[in-house]
């Protein structure tokens, strides 16, 4: 399966040498076609004033056309062209000129038979290529296209992946399961003696980046056996019944190389819940997912088989796969804590130069919310920004610049911005900056700028994360929204004018207040009562035409109490800027004089007013 198809030699240069013998004989053709310029008013001259000395007919198959070669009395031929040559016979006998009638052609023998069918053979010739190409697979032309259903899974023998649980970082109980997995491959006899079956399937779910086709990777370094790896889009094509046919195949070679894994990768693509969507059902993919279904759990025997399959999409699945006996065991790769992100940054850092104002659990601490793919991400970003500034290791301002871009967005110095409009984005991040650092559960500051980003902002005030929570309070949860509404209240009091800059804000701010009283239960007038019905919206593969699950009155109740918590947290916000209204110009202006300012300088502002 994991042979690389040969492509057929001397296809495409037999290609183009038909096409150009085509080219050369209709070529030919159509100079035996073409006409000298000699037309029917030049034969009435010729022929009034007695310049014809005689006449050759040569007449096509399609009487009564043909051609008229004259020859002249002063020397000379011309050609005619005619589509009535007994008219031509005529005009001549008038005349009394001697001429030659050929017989009746029996047609090009080349225009007729050779050519059509050589047009036909190009054409087949191309599509058999194209057809080729595509279904891969097979050894030679032949084989290839009888193999467009076969699986499409490479097959990585033992000590091909250099990848192991060594060079996967902060997931230590993830790595755990499946180590048992590999345990269980190598020495299956420890536990079927006493009882143990091995686990069909296992899915590993979570959200994008945390690690989850790294850890497949790991265990096909692991594991001594086989690993058969597979996307989910690899399954479903155009053609019905494709994808169950490679789904057969992929366990066919499975069990010739049994014990084994196969990997599939973004299972969601062929595994959504049947008979959903704006469609309904769909033929292929449901097909597919049928097949699948019955080899991992049907009356077919496929012992040795470990299906390991990838999802950050496991609310979308199909309930019959999720059974145990098909996957028995379900790990959940969450986002790191900061033990793991100090282990992962530790990994990602161990090529790459640093300098001793470098430090690693301090980088950790505050990423919090990061993923693995995103740590990696920040440590390429810094090392990219020392290779620019011509230096051969990674300083801790590197690091900082590239948690920004990664964090924000890429600072657009170049943009140009008017003097009011700086002005106005000096106060809005200066109002955000204040509630950041005088309300209690809020992060402090990090950063603060008035330059634009890539994201189309004018401004941004970048929080520290420094802890991991868990979940929300309801106090937490009021404050982030006065952190939000910050910006605009600060315009307010300043210019007595508000403008569009806040309008992302305002929409964060009301996100949070109506998930206050729809899902989490903290609205006094509607109490501990869930109003979401976001989870049966369409696009994510639920039925179109969902019941409502609120009545007319009880909609308005919770427009009215959003409402109410957003003007609330205004109110608050407001009085507090008020109250540090020094600060808001003392920061605006300090903004205005540097364009970025960091924790230190923001900070001792609050310091000079003590």
């Amino acid at each position: 399966m994991n042979n690389t198809p040969n492509k057929p030699k001397g296809l495409g240069t037999s290609f183009v040498l038909i096409l150009l013998l085509l080219v050369i004989a209709i070529w030919i053709s159509s100079l035996r076609n073409s006409n000298t310029g000699y037309n029917w008013s030049d034969f009435e001259n010729d022929l009034k004033h007695e310049r014809i000395a005689g006449a050759t007919i040569d007449p096509n198959s399609e009487v009564p056309t043909g051609k008229v070669i004259f020859s002249f009395k002063k020397g000379g031929v011309g050609q005619l062209y005619t589509s009535d040559v007994t008219k031509v016979e005529e005009k001549l006998q008038e005349a009394g000129i001697t001429y030659v009638m050929k017989d009746m052609p029996s047609g090009n023998w080349f225009l007729y038979y050779v050519l059509p069918m050589l047009v036909v053979f190009i054409i087949f010739v191309f599509f058999f290529s194209m057809m080729s190409s595509q279904a891969g697979g097979g050894g030679g032309s032949a084989g290839r296209m009888m193999n467009f259903g076969k699986s499409r899974a490479r097959m990585v023998e033992a000590g091909e992946t250099k990848i192991t649980f060594k060079d996967v970082a902060g997931l230590k109980e993830e790595k755990e399961d499946l180590e048992e997995i590999v345990d269980f491959l190598k020495d299956p006899g420890k536990y079927t003696g006493v009882g143990a079956r091995i686990p069909k399937g296992i899915l590993l779910e979570g959200p994008p980046g945390t690690g989850k086709t790294l850890l497949a990777k790991a265990i096909a370094g692991e594991a001594n056996v086989p690993f058969f790896t597979i996307s989910g889009s690899d399954f479903v094509e155009m053609f019905v019944g494709v994808g169950a046919s490679r789904v057969r195949d992929l366990f066919e070679e499975a069990k010739k190389n049994h014990p084994c894994i196969v990997f599939i990768d973004e299972i969601d693509a062929v595994a959504r819940r049947r008979g959903t969507g704006m469609g309904g059902g769909h033929d292929e993919r449901e097909q597919t997912l049928n097949q699948l279904l019955v080899e991992m759990d049907g009356f077919g025997v496929n012992e040795g088989i470990i299906v390991l399959a990838a999802t950050n999409r496991v609310d979308i699945l199909d309930p019959a796969i999720m059974r145990p006996g098909r996957f028995d065991r379900k790990i959940g790769v969450g986002r790191p804590d900061v033990k793991g992100r100090e282990d992962i940054l530790r990994i990602h850092a161990k090529n790459k130069p640093l300098a001793e104002d470098v430090d690693i659990v301090q980088i950790a601490q505050t990423t919090a919310g990061f993923t693995g793919a995103d740590l990696e991400n920040l440590m390429n970003e810094s090392a990219i920004l020392a290779a620019k500034s011509d230096r051969k290791f990674i300083v801790s301002e590197d690091v900082k610049k590239a948690f920004i871009k990664v964090g924000i967005g890429a600072e657009k110095r170049s943009r140009v911005i008017s003097d009011k409009e700086k002005r106005i984005t000096a106060y809005h991040e200066s109002g955000h900056a204040i509630l950041f650092h005088v309300l209690p559960d809020m992060d402090p500051v990090y950063t603060v700028s008035i330059i634009p980003t890539g994201t189309g902002a004018a401004g941004y005030t970048m929080p520290l994360p420094e802890r991991d929570d868990m979940f929300m309070t309801k106090s937490h949860m009021m404050q982030d929204i006065m952190v939000d509404l910050g910006g605009r209240i600060a315009e307010e009091i300043i210019f007595n004018e508000i403008t569009t800059g806040a309008s992302s804000d305002i929409k964060k701010a009301t996100h949070v207040a109506r998930s206050m009283v729809t899902r989490f239960g903290m609205s006094p007038l509607l109490g501990t009562v869930n109003y979401d019905d976001e989870g049966e919206e369409v696009f994510i593969g639920k039925d179109l035409a969902h019941a409502k699950t609120t009545s007319e009155a009880v909609t308005s109740q919770i427009d009215a109490e959003v409402k109410r918590i957003i003007s609330e947290c205004y109110d608050k916000a407001k009085a507090i800027i008020e109250e540090n209204i020094d600060i808001l110009h003392a920061s605006a202006n300090l903004l205005l004089e540097k364009e970025r300012i960091s924790r230190e300088e923001f900070e001792a502002l609050f310091g000079e007013k003590k």
